[in-house]
């Protein structure tokens, strides 16, 4: 078994091929698209993916915040841009997100205690996208969000995606419109920018894991991206695949099981 080093490619637990390289970079512009649907840059999709393809856990984190940093940004510029944004729901939870997601990030977990809290994030996400109606509150006046309770929320979230490599949108979009804090649409724009500013704080926690970013990051970057293209046109378009979402939501619970180590 040939087990390549973080610098030489994505640390595959295998002989790595063009093709196969191509298909990883396929499966992130699929993750991409479909998550940025709703405003989120895909960071447990990523991490889902990366395990699946036996990517190691430190390649895993920075590659996922890299990739997340880029999707979230073009993400952001085209929610923000058309409207679906609103600061009052934001700020107080990025109070709280943004140091403890530098904190998180600063933390190197060992791989039996990162995999299975990766895998429990995994779970999560995949719950949520198996169950899309519980999330789906259109009829529900909206309210602000209270600032003490924000900041709280914002501390978990923070802390949780630094440690993961993901942007907290997962936990954050569930939260806001379950307490009617933001309508369905705005709470793409909110994640969005949240997870942008997440992930940069998650990053700068640990700028040295930036190192063990793979070789072809720039085509997994541009895989992504290309992805972001297409998920901000169906999300902003209000288009809505539940069929999808739940084929993403089993991939994750999948992935999810593997990391915890139940096959």
């Amino acid at each position: 078994m040939v087990v390549y080093s973080a610098r030489e490619s994505v640390l595959l637990e295998h002989d790595v091929t063009w093709e196969w390289e191509l298909l990883l970079a396929f499966c992130l512009f699929l993750g991409a698209a479909l998550y940025t649907t709703v405003g989120h840059a895909g960071a447990s999709a990523y991490i889902a993916i990366m395990a699946l393809f036996g990517v190691a856990p430190v390649v895993m984190r920075p590659t996922a915040l890299v990739l997340n940093i880029l999707v979230s940004a073009y993400a952001s510029w085209r929610y923000v841009g058309v409207g679906l944004f609103r600061w009052r729901t934001l700020w107080p939870v990025l109070i709280g997100a943004i140091p403890m997601a530098f904190v998180g990030g600063s933390i190197q977990l060992p791989g039996q205690y990162y995999r299975p809290l990766v895998g429990a994030v995994l779970l999560i996400a995949a719950a949520r996208l198996l169950r899309p109606s519980q999330t789906r509150v259109e009829n529900r006046a909206t309210v602000d969000l209270p600032v003490g309770w924000g900041v709280v929320a914002g501390l978990g979230i923070g802390l949780l995606s630094g440690l993961t490599g993901t942007g907290g949108g997962i936990f954050l979009s569930p939260l806001i419109l379950f307490m009617g804090w933001s309508d369905v649409r705005t709470a793409s724009g909110v994640a969005a920018v949240f997870i942008l500013c997440n992930s940069i704080a998650g990053l700068l926690g640990n700028i040295a894991s930036v190192q063990a970013l793979p070789t072809n990051l720039p085509l997994l970057a541009a895989a992504a991206l290309s992805g972001a293209v297409v998920g901000t046109v169906l999300g902003i378009s209000r288009f809505a695949n539940t069929a999808i979402l739940k084929a993403l939501g089993l991939v994750l619970a999948i992935a999810g099981l593997k990391m915890i180590g139940v096959y």
